[in-house]
């Protein structure tokens, strides 16, 4: 029988508390105040907007579900009823997967093309104002190469 390598547990600092504790703040203020822009202007959740933009990019404007769940922060029940509804507003269709019959395609309509475009406006706006137009070219630099240092594969 082999023994099994543990390592060992190390806590944070209470300055990378501080760090945690201020990173957490501001993704939610930040986050609150797009989501409000865009629910205000345009009518459209956040959760809603993150699926259109990730349809958008995809090849074909689609994407299996199992994808597009990977892509979104949303459980599967979540995106499943999230998804409902922008088919019910004509936003999103569905397509079997030829390949798989258990496979479902997330389609992105010309509706939902153009409903994201309106929104982008708000959006990238947004983060503009409330985010990288706080920063200087060499912050925007060095944020990114933290977080891409941070960056956790699932």
């Amino acid at each position: 029988m082999t023994a099994i390598a543990t390592r060992p547990v190390r806590y944070p600092t209470e300055a990378g508390l501080t760090a945690w504790r201020a990173f957490l703040k501001t993704h939610a203020r930040i986050t609150r105040r797009l989501e409000a822009e865009l629910m205000s202007e345009e009518d459209l959740a956040l959760a809603s907007y993150d699926v259109l933009v990730q349809l958008a990019e995809a090849a074909d404007r689609r994407l299996r579900m199992t994808e597009l769940a990977g892509a979104v922060l949303l459980s599967r029940s979540g995106l499943t009823r999230l998804v409902d509804r922008l088919t019910r507003d004509d936003l999103v269709t569905r397509q079997a997967c030829e390949d798989d019959a258990r496979g479902t395609y997330a389609v992105l309509t010309p509706a939902g093309l153009s409903r994201l475009r309106k929104a982008s406006k708000v959006h990238l706006r947004g983060v503009e104002e409330h985010m990288t137009g706080r920063l200087n070219p060499s912050e925007l630099a060095t944020l990114t190469e933290l977080l891409d240092r941070l960056d956790v594969e699932d």
